[in-house]
């Protein structure tokens, strides 16, 4: 992350997470347009409130978490701060020291690093990551899903901030506890171009951390016409924790054998 803004970048390894169509599908974006304020809204104030609060949250120095890949599981390691980031698997290791991402991987390795860097963190670190700076906030027509509807709001970004500033995310809560329920987002990464697919995420399976209320499991969904249609994978996070403790800064330096990605 640059000056405390996160990088900005949707879902990726399509086919880890069971997804297809992630750049390909023209889906429209169902969204009310309304002047945007940048302003903390009342409603996203209740939501963090809900999940243990934004004064809570930024308390917090340190996160950890693993994420479940097969029979294997990959590590992540976060400051809170600057959004430094360690990743840990079998075939590769990657990290961001606060300037650049650096890379350590063997030939099995087909991914894109700084695509990849602090990606997973901001699906993971919902809703609390939509209360970092640069952020504009908006109305967004309710979600309605199974009969219910999940009021949103829409959150979008200022020029220049991250590496895609073009992308937007759509978050609907719970009409009643204001519990978050799920995520749209789009992704611009790579055409650097508003997109018109919405990808959905939902979020029924929390634990508390610290007196936070995380997420141990994201539902990631079908979606036509830029709503969410069934059910297609899950993805499982264990060994949560998150800290006042700050990391020793030294663990997000470059390790032997690595190379920074321009």
């Amino acid at each position: 992350m640059m000056n405390n803004l996160r990088y900005k970048k949707p879902l990726f390894w399509a086919a880890l997470l069971g997804m297809s169509c992630v750049f390909s599908c023209n889906e429209r974006i169902n969204v009310v347009e309304k002047p945007i304020s940048k302003k903390l809204p009342v409603d996203i104030t209740k939501v963090m409130d809900k999940h243990g609060g934004v004064p809570a949250w930024k308390a917090m120095k340190s996160m950890s978490y693993e994420i479940k890949r097969g029979e294997i599981n990959e590590i992540q390691k976060i400051d809170l701060i600057t959004r430094k980031e360690l990743i840990e698997a079998p075939n590769f290791t990657t990290g961001h020291d606060g300037e650049k991402v650096w890379l350590k991987a063997d030939t099995t390795y087909n991914g894109n690093a700084v695509f990849y860097h602090n990606l997973m963190f901001y699906f993971i670190a919902m809703p609390f990551v939509l209360s970092d700076d640069g952020i504009n906030y908006g109305d967004r027509e309710p979600l309605s899903f199974e009969g219910i509807e999940y009021p949103g709001i829409r959150i979008s970004y200022g020029d220049s901030i991250g590496y895609s500033p073009e992308d937007e995310y759509y978050i609907h809560y719970n009409p009643d506890t204001y519990q978050m329920e799920w995520l749209g987002y789009t992704v611009t990464y790579f055409s650097k171009e508003k997109s018109k697919d919405i990808h959905w995420i939902r979020y029924n399976d929390w634990g508390i951390v610290n007196g936070l209320i995380l997420p141990n499991s994201l539902d990631w969904y079908r979606y036509k016409d830029g709503l969410p249609t069934e059910f297609r994978n899950k993805l499982i996070l264990e060994n949560m924790t998150i800290s006042a403790e700050e990391y020793e800064d030294s663990i997000f330096d470059i390790i032997e054998d690595a190379e920074f990605i321009e």
